[in-house]
Protein backbone atom coordinates (compact mmCIF):
# COMPACT_ATOMS: atom_id res chain seq x y z
CA UNK A 1 0.00 0.00 0.00
CA UNK A 2 1.36 3.63 -0.53
CA UNK A 3 2.27 5.89 2.26
CA UNK A 4 0.45 8.30 0.43
CA UNK A 5 -3.26 6.35 -0.53
CA UNK A 6 -5.85 5.80 1.90
CA UNK A 7 -7.38 2.23 2.21
CA UNK A 8 -10.05 3.41 -0.37
CA UNK A 9 -7.87 4.47 -2.69
CA UNK A 10 -5.93 1.94 -2.86
CA UNK A 11 -9.16 -0.43 -3.71
CA UNK A 12 -10.46 2.26 -6.17
CA UNK A 13 -6.84 1.74 -8.20
CA UNK A 14 -7.53 -2.00 -8.48
CA UNK A 15 -11.25 -0.94 -9.30
CA UNK A 16 -9.84 1.70 -12.23
CA UNK A 17 -7.46 -0.95 -13.09
CA UNK A 18 -9.52 -4.01 -13.97
CA UNK A 19 -12.31 -1.70 -15.35
CA UNK A 20 -9.57 -0.30 -17.99
CA UNK A 21 -8.61 -3.60 -18.84
CA UNK A 22 -11.63 -5.15 -19.39
CA UNK A 23 -13.51 -2.14 -21.10
CA UNK A 24 -11.22 -0.45 -23.27
CA UNK A 25 -11.57 -0.67 -26.34
CA UNK A 26 -8.97 -3.78 -28.77
CA UNK A 27 -9.05 -1.52 -31.69
CA UNK A 28 -7.21 1.31 -29.23
CA UNK A 29 -4.68 -0.60 -27.73
CA UNK A 30 -3.07 -1.11 -31.28
CA UNK A 31 -2.77 2.40 -31.17
CA UNK A 32 0.90 4.34 -29.96
CA UNK A 33 2.15 7.86 -29.60
CA UNK A 34 2.02 9.63 -32.31
CA UNK A 35 -0.66 7.93 -34.09
CA UNK A 36 -3.69 9.56 -35.93
CA UNK A 37 -6.83 8.97 -34.25
CA UNK A 38 -9.77 9.04 -35.92
CA UNK A 39 -13.21 11.10 -34.01
CA UNK A 40 -14.46 7.47 -33.33
CA UNK A 41 -11.44 6.57 -31.92
CA UNK A 42 -12.14 9.46 -29.03
CA UNK A 43 -15.94 8.73 -29.04
CA UNK A 44 -15.95 4.93 -28.56
CA UNK A 45 -13.61 5.46 -25.34
CA UNK A 46 -15.59 8.62 -24.42
CA UNK A 47 -18.84 7.25 -24.44
CA UNK A 48 -17.77 3.44 -22.63
CA UNK A 49 -16.17 5.75 -19.37
CA UNK A 50 -19.48 7.96 -19.90
CA UNK A 51 -21.77 5.00 -19.53
CA UNK A 52 -19.85 4.22 -16.75
CA UNK A 53 -20.41 7.04 -14.80
CA UNK A 54 -16.86 8.55 -14.73
CA UNK A 55 -16.34 10.58 -18.17
CA UNK A 56 -16.13 13.59 -16.05
CA UNK A 57 -14.26 12.85 -12.42
CA UNK A 58 -14.56 16.52 -11.01
CA UNK A 59 -17.63 17.54 -12.39
CA UNK A 60 -20.57 17.72 -9.36
CA UNK A 61 -22.96 14.90 -9.20
CA UNK A 62 -26.01 17.40 -9.72
CA UNK A 63 -24.50 17.90 -13.50
CA UNK A 64 -23.55 14.48 -13.89
CA UNK A 65 -20.27 14.13 -12.82
CA UNK A 66 -18.70 11.64 -10.68
CA UNK A 67 -17.62 14.19 -8.22
CA UNK A 68 -14.33 12.36 -7.09
CA UNK A 69 -12.09 13.01 -4.26
CA UNK A 70 -8.81 14.77 -5.69
CA UNK A 71 -7.17 11.19 -4.55
CA UNK A 72 -9.22 9.32 -6.67
CA UNK A 73 -8.31 12.02 -9.94
CA UNK A 74 -4.93 11.40 -9.19
CA UNK A 75 -5.18 7.83 -9.03
CA UNK A 76 -7.60 7.49 -12.51
CA UNK A 77 -4.80 9.71 -14.62
CA UNK A 78 -2.48 7.43 -13.14
CA UNK A 79 -3.78 3.61 -14.03
CA UNK A 80 -4.52 5.76 -17.58
CA UNK A 81 -1.31 6.19 -18.34
CA UNK A 82 0.10 3.06 -16.69
CA UNK A 83 -2.10 1.36 -19.74
CA UNK A 84 -1.26 3.68 -22.06
CA UNK A 85 -5.01 4.26 -23.22
CA UNK A 86 -5.20 7.48 -25.57
CA UNK A 87 -5.58 10.70 -24.01
CA UNK A 88 -9.01 12.21 -24.49
CA UNK A 89 -9.46 15.72 -25.58
CA UNK A 90 -9.48 18.30 -23.10
CA UNK A 91 -11.93 20.95 -24.18
CA UNK A 92 -15.25 19.89 -23.52
CA UNK A 93 -14.86 17.86 -20.18
CA UNK A 94 -11.78 19.38 -18.79
CA UNK A 95 -12.24 22.58 -19.24
CA UNK A 96 -15.65 24.13 -21.23
CA UNK A 97 -17.89 22.07 -18.75
CA UNK A 98 -16.54 23.50 -15.84
CA UNK A 99 -16.91 27.25 -17.26
CA UNK A 100 -21.09 26.82 -17.96
CA UNK A 101 -21.84 24.79 -14.83
CA UNK A 102 -20.05 27.66 -13.00
CA UNK A 103 -20.80 30.47 -15.42
CA UNK A 104 -23.93 29.29 -17.23
CA UNK A 105 -27.78 29.67 -17.08
CA UNK A 106 -29.82 27.65 -16.27
CA UNK A 107 -31.16 26.95 -19.63
CA UNK A 108 -27.23 26.68 -20.92
CA UNK A 109 -26.78 24.18 -18.20
CA UNK A 110 -29.74 22.29 -20.18
CA UNK A 111 -28.85 22.63 -23.35
CA UNK A 112 -24.65 21.47 -23.28
CA UNK A 113 -23.82 19.91 -20.18
CA UNK A 114 -25.42 16.22 -20.51
CA UNK A 115 -24.67 16.12 -24.29
CA UNK A 116 -21.06 17.45 -23.97
CA UNK A 117 -21.30 14.19 -21.49
CA UNK A 118 -22.45 11.75 -23.53
CA UNK A 119 -19.97 12.41 -26.33
CA UNK A 120 -23.04 13.96 -28.63
CA UNK A 121 -20.87 17.58 -28.57
CA UNK A 122 -17.61 17.32 -29.93
CA UNK A 123 -15.92 20.71 -29.11
CA UNK A 124 -12.41 22.68 -29.57
CA UNK A 125 -11.17 26.20 -28.67
CA UNK A 126 -11.20 29.03 -30.25
CA UNK A 127 -9.01 30.92 -27.82
CA UNK A 128 -5.49 31.89 -29.98
CA UNK A 129 -5.27 34.32 -33.07
CA UNK A 130 -2.20 35.42 -35.40
CA UNK A 131 -1.39 38.73 -33.56
CA UNK A 132 -3.14 37.25 -29.80
CA UNK A 133 -1.37 34.16 -28.67
CA UNK A 134 0.60 34.86 -25.74
CA UNK A 135 -1.67 37.87 -25.32
CA UNK A 136 -5.00 36.74 -25.34
CA UNK A 137 -6.21 39.58 -24.32
CA UNK A 138 -5.61 41.18 -27.21
CA UNK A 139 -8.02 39.10 -29.49
CA UNK A 140 -9.73 41.11 -32.33
CA UNK A 141 -11.92 38.31 -33.70
CA UNK A 142 -15.00 40.72 -33.53
CA UNK A 143 -18.86 40.09 -32.80
CA UNK A 144 -21.34 42.46 -33.62
CA UNK A 145 -24.87 42.62 -31.78
CA UNK A 146 -27.52 42.90 -34.03
CA UNK A 147 -30.89 42.23 -31.81
CA UNK A 148 -30.73 38.68 -30.95
CA UNK A 149 -27.67 38.03 -32.40
CA UNK A 150 -24.25 38.16 -33.15
CA UNK A 151 -22.46 38.57 -36.16
CA UNK A 152 -19.29 37.18 -35.81
CA UNK A 153 -15.89 38.07 -38.15
CA UNK A 154 -12.62 37.20 -37.65
CA UNK A 155 -10.10 34.28 -37.38
CA UNK A 156 -8.95 31.75 -35.05
CA UNK A 157 -5.35 29.91 -35.09
CA UNK A 158 -3.98 26.79 -33.62
CA UNK A 159 -6.97 25.46 -33.18
CA UNK A 160 -6.72 21.81 -32.25
CA UNK A 161 -9.39 18.88 -33.81
CA UNK A 162 -11.41 21.77 -34.89
CA UNK A 163 -11.79 19.27 -38.11
CA UNK A 164 -13.69 16.87 -35.55
CA UNK A 165 -15.31 19.59 -34.01
CA UNK A 166 -19.70 19.98 -33.47
CA UNK A 167 -18.90 23.07 -31.40
CA UNK A 168 -16.28 25.96 -30.94
CA UNK A 169 -16.10 28.20 -27.65
CA UNK A 170 -14.65 31.42 -28.79
CA UNK A 171 -13.33 34.47 -26.97
CA UNK A 172 -14.43 37.61 -29.12
CA UNK A 173 -13.68 41.32 -29.40
CA UNK A 174 -17.78 43.14 -28.48
CA UNK A 175 -16.51 46.08 -27.62
CA UNK A 176 -13.36 47.46 -29.09
CA UNK A 177 -13.31 50.74 -27.34
CA UNK A 178 -12.62 49.24 -23.86
CA UNK A 179 -9.37 47.85 -22.35
CA UNK A 180 -8.26 44.83 -23.19
CA UNK A 181 -9.77 42.39 -21.16
CA UNK A 182 -12.82 44.51 -20.56
CA UNK A 183 -14.14 44.18 -24.24
CA UNK A 184 -14.14 40.75 -24.28
CA UNK A 185 -17.41 37.94 -24.63
CA UNK A 186 -17.40 34.50 -24.30
CA UNK A 187 -19.32 32.90 -26.97
CA UNK A 188 -20.42 29.22 -27.71
CA UNK A 189 -20.67 28.48 -32.10
CA UNK A 190 -22.46 25.76 -33.91
CA UNK A 191 -19.17 24.81 -36.54
CA UNK A 192 -22.20 23.76 -38.78
CA UNK A 193 -22.91 27.85 -38.92
CA UNK A 194 -22.59 29.21 -42.80
CA UNK A 195 -19.68 31.28 -42.64
CA UNK A 196 -17.19 28.66 -40.96
CA UNK A 197 -13.96 27.71 -42.87
CA UNK A 198 -11.41 24.92 -41.54
CA UNK A 199 -7.79 25.06 -42.88
CA UNK A 200 -5.64 22.89 -41.21
CA UNK A 201 -1.92 23.29 -40.61
CA UNK A 202 0.48 20.38 -40.72
CA UNK A 203 3.17 20.97 -37.71
CA UNK A 204 7.00 19.92 -37.56
CA UNK A 205 5.74 16.30 -36.07
CA UNK A 206 3.43 15.69 -39.72
CA UNK A 207 0.31 15.52 -37.96
CA UNK A 208 -2.48 18.09 -38.48
CA UNK A 209 -4.15 18.17 -35.34
CA UNK A 210 -4.57 22.05 -35.32
CA UNK A 211 -6.38 24.48 -37.82
CA UNK A 212 -7.21 27.69 -38.69
CA UNK A 213 -10.95 28.16 -38.39
CA UNK A 214 -11.89 31.36 -40.22
CA UNK A 215 -15.37 33.40 -39.65
CA UNK A 216 -17.15 35.45 -41.97
CA UNK A 217 -20.02 37.12 -40.52
CA UNK A 218 -21.26 33.86 -38.98
CA UNK A 219 -25.00 34.30 -37.06
CA UNK A 220 -24.68 33.68 -33.31
CA UNK A 221 -27.17 33.95 -30.73
CA UNK A 222 -26.78 35.90 -27.97
CA UNK A 223 -28.38 33.21 -26.02
CA UNK A 224 -25.15 31.45 -26.90
CA UNK A 225 -23.13 33.71 -25.36
CA UNK A 226 -21.93 32.92 -21.00
CA UNK A 227 -21.64 35.25 -18.46
CA UNK A 228 -22.49 39.23 -19.39
CA UNK A 229 -21.57 40.66 -22.55
CA UNK A 230 -17.88 42.25 -22.07
CA UNK A 231 -17.58 39.81 -18.91
CA UNK A 232 -15.81 36.57 -21.12
CA UNK A 233 -12.42 37.29 -19.92
CA UNK A 234 -13.60 36.20 -16.31
CA UNK A 235 -14.62 32.90 -18.16
CA UNK A 236 -11.40 33.00 -20.20
CA UNK A 237 -8.92 32.84 -16.78
CA UNK A 238 -11.11 30.39 -14.85
CA UNK A 239 -10.68 27.94 -18.00
CA UNK A 240 -6.99 28.96 -18.19
CA UNK A 241 -6.16 27.77 -15.15
CA UNK A 242 -7.94 24.54 -15.66
CA UNK A 243 -6.21 23.65 -18.95
CA UNK A 244 -2.52 24.35 -17.29
CA UNK A 245 -3.03 22.31 -14.49
CA UNK A 246 -3.92 19.57 -16.85
CA UNK A 247 -1.10 20.31 -19.72
CA UNK A 248 0.92 19.20 -16.41
CA UNK A 249 0.58 15.72 -17.77
CA UNK A 250 2.65 14.09 -14.45
CA UNK A 251 1.19 10.43 -15.06
CA UNK A 252 1.83 10.63 -18.53
CA UNK A 253 5.19 11.50 -18.08
CA UNK A 254 5.39 9.05 -15.41
CA UNK A 255 4.66 6.35 -18.16
CA UNK A 256 6.96 8.20 -20.74
CA UNK A 257 10.29 7.61 -18.40
CA UNK A 258 9.58 3.87 -17.66
CA UNK A 259 9.31 3.38 -21.52
CA UNK A 260 12.16 5.82 -22.32
CA UNK A 261 14.43 3.27 -19.78
CA UNK A 262 13.21 0.14 -21.88
CA UNK A 263 14.08 1.62 -25.31
CA UNK A 264 17.25 2.81 -23.85
CA UNK A 265 17.87 -0.31 -23.27
CA UNK A 266 17.33 -1.83 -26.69
CA UNK A 267 19.29 0.46 -28.20
CA UNK A 268 22.61 -0.22 -29.34
CA UNK A 269 25.40 2.21 -29.05
CA UNK A 270 28.55 0.10 -30.64
CA UNK A 271 28.84 -2.77 -28.44
CA UNK A 272 26.43 -1.60 -25.51
CA UNK A 273 23.03 -0.47 -24.85
CA UNK A 274 22.81 3.28 -24.70
CA UNK A 275 21.30 2.82 -20.98
CA UNK A 276 24.71 1.81 -20.18
CA UNK A 277 26.28 4.96 -21.20
CA UNK A 278 26.77 6.99 -17.77
CA UNK A 279 26.37 10.29 -20.04
CA UNK A 280 23.17 8.61 -20.67
CA UNK A 281 22.22 7.77 -17.39
CA UNK A 282 23.53 10.76 -15.66
CA UNK A 283 20.43 12.60 -17.63
CA UNK A 284 18.25 10.20 -16.86
CA UNK A 285 18.45 10.25 -13.30
CA UNK A 286 18.32 14.27 -13.96
CA UNK A 287 14.89 13.90 -15.34
CA UNK A 288 13.62 11.41 -12.85
CA UNK A 289 14.40 13.60 -10.12
CA UNK A 290 12.70 16.17 -11.30
CA UNK A 291 9.59 13.99 -12.50
CA UNK A 292 9.93 12.99 -8.76
CA UNK A 293 10.23 16.82 -7.42
CA UNK A 294 7.08 17.68 -9.84
CA UNK A 295 5.00 14.95 -8.63
CA UNK A 296 5.49 15.54 -4.76
CA UNK A 297 4.29 19.82 -6.23
CA UNK A 298 0.98 18.66 -7.60
CA UNK A 299 0.54 16.50 -4.66
CA UNK A 300 0.92 19.00 -2.18
CA UNK A 301 -0.79 21.31 -4.12
CA UNK A 302 -4.07 18.63 -4.53
CA UNK A 303 -3.70 18.67 -0.26
CA UNK A 304 -3.90 22.61 -0.28
CA UNK A 305 -7.13 22.20 -2.67
CA UNK A 306 -8.66 19.59 -1.13
CA UNK A 307 -8.37 21.63 2.34
CA UNK A 308 -10.25 24.71 1.09
CA UNK A 309 -7.20 26.49 -1.28
CA UNK A 310 -6.74 27.92 -3.91
CA UNK A 311 -4.21 26.73 -6.17
CA UNK A 312 -3.46 30.15 -7.69
CA UNK A 313 -0.16 30.60 -9.35
CA UNK A 314 0.31 26.52 -8.67
CA UNK A 315 -1.22 26.24 -12.36
CA UNK A 316 1.51 28.46 -13.97
CA UNK A 317 3.82 26.09 -12.06
CA UNK A 318 2.92 22.70 -13.28
CA UNK A 319 2.56 23.81 -16.55
CA UNK A 320 5.94 25.77 -16.97
CA UNK A 321 7.81 22.20 -15.11
CA UNK A 322 5.47 19.92 -16.36
CA UNK A 323 6.10 21.21 -20.24
CA UNK A 324 9.48 21.46 -19.51
CA UNK A 325 10.00 18.09 -18.40
CA UNK A 326 7.96 16.66 -21.49
CA UNK A 327 10.19 18.20 -23.89
CA UNK A 328 13.16 16.73 -21.84
CA UNK A 329 11.57 12.90 -22.12
CA UNK A 330 11.55 13.81 -25.84
CA UNK A 331 14.78 14.60 -26.23
CA UNK A 332 16.07 11.81 -24.49
CA UNK A 333 13.97 9.28 -26.20
CA UNK A 334 15.42 11.21 -30.18
CA UNK A 335 18.87 10.57 -28.67
CA UNK A 336 18.41 7.10 -27.50
CA UNK A 337 16.14 6.27 -30.31
CA UNK A 338 19.43 7.81 -33.20
CA UNK A 339 18.77 8.00 -37.03
CA UNK A 340 16.49 4.80 -36.37
CA UNK A 341 13.94 7.12 -34.93
CA UNK A 342 13.89 8.76 -38.26
CA UNK A 343 10.56 8.16 -40.15
CA UNK A 344 12.14 6.26 -42.95
CA UNK A 345 14.48 3.82 -41.15
CA UNK A 346 11.65 3.37 -38.16
CA UNK A 347 9.31 2.40 -40.23
CA UNK A 348 11.50 -0.75 -41.57
CA UNK A 349 11.92 -1.88 -37.68
CA UNK A 350 9.62 -4.87 -36.25
CA UNK A 351 9.22 -6.06 -32.50
CA UNK A 352 10.41 -4.07 -29.52
CA UNK A 353 12.66 -2.35 -31.23
CA UNK A 354 10.35 -0.39 -33.47
CA UNK A 355 8.01 0.11 -30.38
CA UNK A 356 10.57 2.47 -28.73
CA UNK A 357 12.20 3.73 -31.88
CA UNK A 358 8.92 4.30 -33.39
CA UNK A 359 8.01 8.48 -34.68
CA UNK A 360 11.06 9.73 -32.03
CA UNK A 361 11.73 12.52 -33.94
CA UNK A 362 8.22 13.19 -34.72
CA UNK A 363 7.32 13.39 -31.25
CA UNK A 364 10.36 15.73 -30.23
CA UNK A 365 9.49 18.06 -32.85
CA UNK A 366 5.39 17.92 -31.48
CA UNK A 367 6.78 18.39 -28.09
CA UNK A 368 8.23 21.51 -28.52
CA UNK A 369 4.82 23.10 -29.11
CA UNK A 370 3.74 21.95 -25.14
CA UNK A 371 6.15 24.82 -23.68
CA UNK A 372 3.10 27.58 -25.70
CA UNK A 373 0.13 26.56 -25.99
CA UNK A 374 -2.33 27.09 -22.97
CA UNK A 375 -0.10 30.54 -22.78
CA UNK A 376 3.87 30.24 -22.74
CA UNK A 377 6.37 29.54 -20.66
CA UNK A 378 7.51 32.74 -20.29
CA UNK A 379 3.80 33.97 -19.54
CA UNK A 380 3.45 31.31 -16.68
CA UNK A 381 6.68 33.08 -15.12
CA UNK A 382 5.68 36.21 -14.90
CA UNK A 383 2.58 35.43 -13.63
CA UNK A 384 4.15 33.42 -10.39
CA UNK A 385 6.82 36.25 -10.73
CA UNK A 386 3.71 38.87 -9.71
CA UNK A 387 1.94 35.97 -7.76
CA UNK A 388 4.46 34.91 -5.37
CA UNK A 389 7.55 37.17 -5.35
CA UNK A 390 5.17 40.30 -5.69
CA UNK A 391 6.70 41.64 -8.67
Amino acid sequence: MSPFLSADGEKFRGEARAFIEQRYPTNLREKREGDVLSKQDYLAWHRILAVKGWIAPAWPEEYGGANWSLERRYIWQDELARADTISLPPMGIGMLGPVIYTFGTSVQKDQFLAPTLAGDIFWCQGYSEPQAGSDLASVSMKAVRVGDRYVVTGQKMWTSLAQYADWIFCLVRTDPDSQKQAGISFLLIDMRSPGIAIKPIQTLGGDLLVNEVWFDEVDVPVANRINDENRGWACAKFLLGLERTGIANVARSKRKLVKLKETARQCADGDQSIFEDHQFREKLAEVEIALTALEYSELRIFAEEASGGQSGASASLLKVRGTEIQQRLAELFAEAAGYAGCPAAAGNLHGANAQGRYRAFENYFSSRRTSIYGGTNEVQRNIMAKAVLGF
